[in-house]
């Protein structure tokens, strides 16, 4: 993928690379050069399925070598085979959904306390493993095995094509290579909804970075209905709107029309009213689709909270917006530190989407990527399934891409990510009981 220049290992004759390791070494470089430039004169959907399908590959070769090392555990036999490995955790919760679908009265114990069920599971990816699995006869295990894998090269594919409005093509193809990599990108390849989640949040965020508003309508509803990312959307669409007819009004009174952060292009056009009144829709859209799922759990159980209920019977406690995350500071940093990690975090992240490659994503992205944060930061428990929900922000991985042009910087960022894969997997997916019993769940 990369050009040959003077002095490159295109110039090494084959007797030095036989004579001297120094030789073969420069040798080995030539030879990944010449693939690399072979490569890339294939169609762009080619080199992201080619490059998206190895990381995957290299993906399940770390879940087998886990599964070699696994030992007792709640689901199934140690040393378990790559298939039963990675349908543990929620995808057991898919499985059951999936089969014998929600319950209609929440379950409670002795003390009225509600127990943990299939509600906190959105319906979309069991649905679609049910038709799978009834159009093919395949077992629900793999059917919504093949929904992950088939939905994660999908996001990969979009999410190349959001990335080459803000970038190259090489440098949109590094960003899809950092998400195809990126620690907790095993999960893509499991029984859970991230990777359908992730196809349909790339789908709408390039939607209405192309200002196909009305396009993204459906988008929205089929995402809200995967895993709860209605809310930041919403969110996002609706400061968007209030920008966008900012630059309109702006424009008309002679000011400058947008910022540096739209960026060049079509960005800097301020939006037209039908596109405006299309954004407003779309915004009013989106917040109806972050309250479908809770609405629906309401009308079969019959309890206006059976959604929150649920959710937050896996965080032993009611729901207190921003609190979580102070008592985990308290916890991880003390009485002092601890009521200040927060804040530091928040001021880290606000100093990242100030910097210069966050900043050529342009408004739309930044939006989204600040829009989800709060929305972390105002529901979220923080535990170790912390790193998983960080998918959702993924246009950053084109701002990695874009902090430099350096072969060595992106080769590095790779590795880096596959070494932390072996931590996520082996720390995280395989179940190793704690002292008071249980695990840290992925």
């Amino acid at each position: 993928m990369s050009k040959e220049t003077p002095g490159s290992p295109a110039t090494v004759p084959a007797d030095v690379s036989a004579r001297s390791p120094l030789g073969a070494n420069e040798a080995v470089w030539h030879r990944i050069a010449s693939a690399g430039a072979r490569m890339a004169r294939w169609p762009w959907w080619v080199q992201v399925s080619a490059l998206y399908l190895a990381a995957r590959l290299v993906s399940a070769c770390i879940f087998m070598a886990a599964a070699l090392h696994q030992g007792v555990n709640p689901w199934f036999p140690a040393k378990p085979d790559y298939w039963s490995f990675v349908n543990i955790w929620d995808a057991r919760w898919y499985g059951e959904v999936l089969q014998n679908g929600y319950p209609e009265v929440l379950p409670a114990d002795a003390a009225g306390n509600v127990q943990e069920n299939g509600w906190a599971f959105y319906a979309l990816f069991p649905l679609l493993g049910r038709v799978v699995s009834g159009l093919t006869g395949m077992p629900p295990a793999l059917a919504l095995t093949v929904i992950a894998m088939v939905s994660g090269l999908g996001a990969a594919l979009v999410a190349y094509s959001l990335f080459r409005h803000k970038a190259p093509p090489r440098t949109a193809l590094w960003g899809t290579v950092f998400l195809s990599t990126f620690p907790v990108s095993p999960v893509l390849q499991v029984p859970y909804a991230e990777s359908l989640n992730l196809l349909l949040l790339a789908s709408a965020l390039l939607l209405v970075v192309q200002r196909r508003y009305v396009l993204a309508m459906p988008v929205v509803v089929l995402m809200c209905l995967s895993r709860p990312t209605g809310v930041p959307f919403a969110a996002m669409a609706g400061l968007l709107f209030l920008y966008r007819l900012w630059q309109r009004y702006a424009a008309r009174g002679g000011k400058e029309a947008g910022s540096a952060a739209a960026g060049p292009g079509r960005g800097a056009v301020p939006h037209s009213t039908a596109e405006l009144f299309s954004l407003a829709a779309l915004t009013a859209v989106s917040c109806v689709g972050a309250l479908l799922w809770p609405a629906i759990a309401w009308a079969v159980t019959g309890d206006i909270q059976a959604y929150t209920k649920t959710e937050t019977v896996w965080r032993g406690h009611d729901l207190v917006p921003f609190k979580p995350w102070f008592d985990t500071g308290i916890l991880l940093f003390g009485p002092v530190l601890g009521l200040l990690a927060p804040f530091a975090f928040v001021a880290a992240f606000t100093l990242v989407m100030m910097s210069r490659p966050v900043r050529a994503l342009g408004t739309e992205l930044r939006l989204w990527c600040a829009c989800y944060l709060g929305y972390l930061l105002v529901f979220l428990h923080p535990q170790t399934s912390t790193f998983r929900m960080l998918l959702p922000l993924f246009p950053l991985a084109l701002s990695a891409a874009l902090v430099s042009r350096s072969r060595a910087y992106r080769g590095t960022v790779v590795v880096m990510f596959l070494l932390l894969q072996i931590v996520w997997i082996v720390w995280l997916w395989a179940w190793a009981p704690l002292p008071g019993g249980g695990d840290y769940p992925p």
